[in-house]
């Protein structure tokens, strides 16, 4: 699971009064580069001072207890957010002193702007509190104080290390929070109250939390023949599962990320379901029969994910919409149908408009049979205090069934 290409940080460390050289694999689940500069913390250090020193660019590897080391990252995004909050207010003021300059000036690109800016924000974010190093052996094993089992978690998320030679990693304590947040996923299940049952979502792999769709993919009437599915990008399986239980005597779904189909296959047999085949594909099966039915969720936002994670929600230049688009009319079957699930958040962010949508659909000589649709119902779309709240206020998930014009 960890890239082929290995990364090892180097650092010094005094022991008795000698300056010892220590190097380790690195690991970064947002493919962060090794850090060029670290300098020991422990629980002496300030949260100011430890701030002062990520702010800088300088990572912070933890000698301390680990507790505490939980307690310093929350002091860090506690002074994030008042920095970010003092920007912001200089944002308001300066945009009300060109309002009352220039009253008659109308910012097109107001919404646009918006959300590349919280893009940059939480990229910022994610760098400053990335910062902060925890140390493990090669059986992922913590030295640190009051440090709890977490090897199977990281064995789970990252992989074998090389016990051979002895060698110990240097991580994020987010990356290693990430890893334990996922075991919990995974031991747990993220439950599926329409469907009645759980899906268990792997490290890498992203959940299922948002499922107001689920409902529309139950409601939507399958084609007369629907002896053949594809589910394109099946993540954890899930659209799979639900084709397999309506009745779909063979489901094929695809995905190209390796944690991915280790984890729709984990899920498959729990279910037992013996019609869902796995391939790893870009898109669409190889030798497979014509569809009757196919079914995907792409990412819903049309910008450049910065971690593999985010492959899941960003789809820059929608290449895999327009891609999963102009290949669905030749894996179709006659009288074939094509599910596609999409918010439309881009469109009130601004990043894509409806007519492009249509246009892409008329363009893979597609044509829309009908539409159904749902909204949103997670706490960010009720939160007024978040800065994209008027879209996500709006936002429209659909089902499109589409059939060849």
């Amino acid at each position: 699971m960890l890239p082929t290409e290995k990364q090892y940080v180097q650092w010094l460390e005094n022991k008795d009064g000698n300056d010892i050289f220590h190097n380790a694999r690195w690991l970064s689940e947002s493919n962060h580069l090794p850090p060029a500069r670290i300098v020991l913390v422990d629980d002496k250090t300030t949260a100011d001072e430890a701030y002062r020193l990520a702010c800088e660019g300088t990572s912070l590897l933890w000698r301390g207890d680990f507790h505490n080391a939980k307690q310093l990252l929350q002091a860090l995004a506690r002074r994030i957010e008042r920095t970010n909050e003092r920007s912001e207010q200089r944002k308001i003021k300066k945009a009300a002193n060109k309002s009352a300059a220039e009253p008659n000036t109308v910012n097109a690109n107001k919404i646009p702007n918006l959300f590349h800016q919280q893009r940059q924000i939480q990229a910022q974010r994610s760098r400053i509190l990335s910062r902060l190093l925890l140390e493990l052996d090669a059986n992922y094993v913590s030295q640190l104080r009051r440090a709890p089992d977490v090897s199977a978690a990281c064995t789970a998320a990252f992989g074998q290390l090389d016990k051979t030679i002895d060698e110990s990693c240097v991580l994020s304590f987010r990356d290693l929070q990430g890893a334990l947040g996922a075991a919990q996923w995974r031991e747990k299940g993220v439950p599926i109250e329409s469907l009645g049952l759980s899906i268990f979502p792997h490290y890498g792999v992203f959940a299922p939390t948002r499922h107001e769709y689920v409902p529309l993919l139950l409601d939507a009437p399958l084609p007369k023949i629907h002896e053949v599915a594809y589910d394109i990008g099946t993540g954890t399986g899930l659209l799979a599962v639900i084709l397999a239980q309506r009745g779909v005597k063979q489901v094929i779904a695809t995905d190209l990320n390796p944690r991915a189909l280790a984890c729709a296959s984990e899920n498959f047999t729990r279910l037992q379901l013996a019609n869902v085949q796995l391939q790893q594909a870009d898109l669409y099966p190889t030798d497979a029969p014509l569809a009757n039915l196919i079914v995907c969720n792409p990412p819903w936002l049309p910008a450049k994910p910065s971690s593999p994670l985010e492959y899941a929600v960003y789809d820059a230049n929608s290449e895999m919409l327009r891609g999963f688009l102009q290949g669905a009319k030749s894996h179709l079957a006659k009288q074939g149908e094509l599910w596609l699930i999409l918010s439309d958040l881009a469109e009130h962010l601004q990043l894509r408009t409806r007519d492009e949508l249509l246009g892409w659909f008329a363009d893979s000589g597609l044509k829309v049979k009908y539409r159904l649709d749902t909204t949103p119902k997670h706490g960010r779309s009720q939160d007024d205090t978040d800065p994209l709240y008027a879209a996500r206020s709006a936002e429209v998930t659909s089902l499109w069934c589409l059939e060849p014009a």
